[in-house]
């Protein structure tokens, strides 16, 4: 049987905002962990988060570059579960009514030009950099952050490759993230999914993690397909999983199923 790959991408980029998305907090790589927080980072009762216009121009700029409508009304949400790095206990987002939408982006593969769709692009407050301490306390902070989320349009790792490329060019030159990967300020997730060539149904998705180079992402997409056809044509199923990427031993690994 022959297979045709889809692959989705999820880039996280930290916006180069002075301060936090909700308060007045530095924001910025490094320093004493715990040592920018406020009430409102904490999410303690009383206190009320504020948006950072800065954070929503920034949003709106790499919107308008990747063709995106820009939404007259944004809502954000409360996308509630439980992990280290939530000191709430939820996470502000968007869902319904992001900031940009229905955008697209041109990528280069082996001389042949594709159109890659953004389904949206969305403000998000997310967790910085996590420090386990020897005491076993947990060291945190927070940061402003847009996602862009592709359509799942890419049907191969050198498709996901080229679009990972541009969408980090289009991100430096506006100046609206960094996109220094050892320092988490840009991170990708991928959903990568088969099926048989010919059918429109999507297959079953396994979500990818922990991927923190372009040339990681390529191989960890690369594996995961070889290991999804595998399955299949062993007579087992797919199932519905989010995996990591280790590097070291050139793998995917499962971590929790959907």
């Amino acid at each position: 049987m022959e297979f045709e790959t889809v692959i989705g991408l999820e880039v996280h980029a930290q916006l180069l905002t002075k301060t936090k998305i909700f308060c007045g907090c530095k924001s910025a790589f490094g320093g004493e962990p715990n040592s920018r927080g406020c009430p409102v980072c904490l999410g303690l009762p009383g206190s009320l988060p504020v948006l950072n216009r800065a954070a929503v121009d920034m949003a709106i700029r790499m919107g308008l570059a990747v063709n995106c409508t820009i939404a007259p009304k944004s809502i954000f949400a409360r996308k509630n579960y439980f992990y280290p790095d939530l000191p709430k206990g939820y996470q502000i987002s968007q869902y319904d009514l992001p900031v940009c939408e229905h955008g697209k982006v041109a990528i280069e593969v082996d001389g042949q030009t594709k159109e890659i769709g953004i389904t949206r692009i969305h403000l998000e407050e997310d967790a910085g950099k996590l420090v386990h301490d020897q005491d076993a306390d947990s060291l945190f902070d927070v940061t402003p952050l847009i996602e862009i989320v592709s359509e799942p349009e890419m049907h191969g790792p050198r498709d996901a490759y080229a679009y990972l490329m541009v969408i980090k060019q289009i991100l430096e030159y506006l100046n609206v993230c960094d996109c220094n990967m050892e320092e988490g300020s840009l991170r990708c997730d991928a959903n990568v999914s088969i099926r048989p060539r010919g059918q429109q149904r999507l297959g079953t998705k396994v979500e990818l993690k922990n991927m923190n180079t372009f040339r990681g992402v390529e191989k960890a997409l690369e594996y995961e397909v070889l290991r999804q056809k595998e399955v299949i044509e062993t007579g087992g199923k797919i199932v519905q999983q989010t995996f990591l990427w280790d590097a070291q031993s050139g793998r995917t690994v499962p971590m929790r199923s959907k």
